[in-house]
């Protein structure tokens, strides 16, 4: 999907975006994210001990999961129009189920609201759920707060 200016981008309140396609979450990936972060624990990068763990076999973090928001989201919406877009932030995570290495995610997002902020900008609230193939519980919700400014 597309919005292109400000207005598009309002008219989207209230509106489910769809899904992703899938994405599969390998262990280089996990790996790359925890050099990048300083977070080894064993869960993520130890095959061989995790495979003894709670979730038999090494996790992605969840703060690898809830990175792949924002390329997941582009992969929802592509916006124009616009001469900047800014994270604004999030109000609420969760993560309610860990995403095993080999397990494929998807997003899934509805736009709460759109609404003008200073700046002549809007201000773009979002319910995001990362699944997981297969899975009972989603790998991650999530409400972003996205700026656009014309």
């Amino acid at each position: 999907m597309i919005a292109d200016g400000l207005d598009e981008i309002t008219a989207l309140a209230g509106r489910d975006l769809g899904h992703t396609g899938w994405l599969e979450i390998t262990q280089d990936r996990i790996t790359t994210f925890a050099d990048a972060t300083d977070d080894h624990q064993w869960i993520h990068v130890d095959p061989v001990k995790a495979a003894a763990g709670p979730f038999g076999a090494t996790v992605a973090h969840g703060y690898l999961t809830l990175s792949l928001l924002i390329p997941l989201f582009n992969e929802l919406l592509e916006i124009r129009g616009v001469r900047m877009s800014v994270n604004y932030g999030l109000e609420k995570v969760r993560f309610p189920s860990p995403v095993p290495v080999g397990s494929k995610i998807r997003l899934t997002g509805t736009v709460v609201s759109v609404d003008a902020v200073s700046g002549g900008g809007v201000q773009m609230v979002l319910d995001f759920t990362v699944e997981i193939d297969g899975g009972e519980k989603p790998a991650c919700v999530a409400r972003a707060v996205y700026r656009h400014y014309a």
